[in-house]
């Protein structure tokens, strides 16, 4: 790896906040000046400067995703009562009515303010500039399980059973390219770079797709169906990001071997004894954090061994967010949210 440090890096507490529910997803502007914060019991709340912003106080139904736009102008939340609500500084814009489905996955392009979100078996893209639905893609197979732009904003992934779409948003009438698979899709990401998209599966497998390869890798022998993956930025000696896969209470990391012959090779990380709710990586950097229902949020330095396992929630962590700091090793800051609510957030301090 090419990711090096010799400082000693332990995260304090920072802040501490109260929700009035589980906490169920969790974001930071694309500057990191903000952090918005959803709960099961429907609060939309802004942290900044640990001053709070109550958005949307608690109405008795489930808020479950929440992204910032490529711009930071405009916040977009949905849930249970179908709705799509979205916020230009602070203030409620647009609310699209999709009742009854539930919308539990929406995501923002990362070059314009077009914003993907679920509605049943299909994903809609609204415009934020135009303030209009701009195209209905149906995925058919399934309720759609997860949804990812890729970085450069020309492609849009869709998964769900029998794996990822891939629509080409320069023409959105061109037939998607897909990823098939005999299961369901559970967790799906573009790499950083936009060169990998992986899918973790139901049937406890992973399979990654190189971007113009046809022939997709296909890894497989987890205890259970793929929960969280994450790519990291930083990448290896072979230039590829690292992939970190969840399942069930354990964590496989893939780095891509320099011999192409031999594909992708696994390193297992065992330290949590409850399901894994969250994995990211620190900004450039092979820091890992995975948050799990057993109460920790554990550091893994360099994705190999643990760190640090920072703790404060009454029962288990539910979600986390690294801020999105672009200097230095690692960011100063990662959130994450707790089952009974908890907020909270950590600052790096170096010895």
């Amino acid at each position: 790896m090419n990711y090096t440090t010799s400082k000693t890096q332990e995260f304090t507490p920072y802040y501490s906040g109260q929700l009035a529910d589980y906490v169920t997803s969790l974001t930071w502007s694309h500057q990191g000046e903000k952090l918005a914060a959803t709960s099961a019991a429907g609060e939309v709340i802004l942290w900044e400067n640990s001053e709070i912003t109550t958005l949307q106080t608690a109405t008795g139904k489930s808020v479950d995703c929440v992204a910032f736009s490529a711009d930071s102008k405009y916040l977009a939340v949905g849930g249970q009562d179908g709705k799509v609500k979205i916020w230009r500084e602070n203030q409620l814009i647009t609310t699209l009515e999709n009742a009854p489905a539930w919308v539990d996955k929406l995501a923002w392009n990362h070059i314009t303010n077009q914003l993907a979100f679920s509605l049943g078996r299909c994903v809609q893209v609204w415009d934020a500039d135009a303030e209009e639905i701009v195209v209905t893609l149906n995925f058919e197979n399934s309720s759609i399980l997860g949804i990812d732009w890729r970085k450069d904003g020309q492609y849009l992934a869709i998964s769900g059973y029998q794996g990822v779409k891939i629509w080409n948003t320069q023409d959105w009438d061109e037939e998607p390219y897909i990823l098939a698979t005999t299961t369901v899709s559970v967790a799906m990401a573009w790499s950083p770079d936009g060169k990998y998209l992986a899918s973790g599966n139901m049937d406890r497998s992973v399979t990654v797709l190189e971007w113009g390869n046809p022939d997709p890798w296909l890894m497989r022998g987890f205890p259970g169906k793929i929960r969280q993956l994450a790519w990291s930025e930083a990448t290896t000696a072979a230039g590829a990001p690292l992939l970190a896969s969840s399942s069930v209470e354990g964590i496989v990391v893939w780095e891509k071997s320099e011999d192409e012959s031999l594909g992708w090779e696994a390193r297992i990380l065992t330290n949590h004894v409850d399901i894994i709710n969250a994995i990211a990586f620190a900004p450039q950097s092979f820091l890992l954090a995975s948050a799990a229902a057993d109460g920790w949020l554990c550091l893994w330095n360099q994705a190999t061994e643990v760190s640090q396992i920072l703790t404060g929630v009454s029962a288990g962590f539910s979600t986390l967010a690294w801020h999105p700091s672009r200097g230095g090793v690692s960011p100063p800051l990662i959130a994450a949210g707790g089952e009974q609510g908890e907020l909270l957030i950590w600052s790096k301090t170096t010895d």
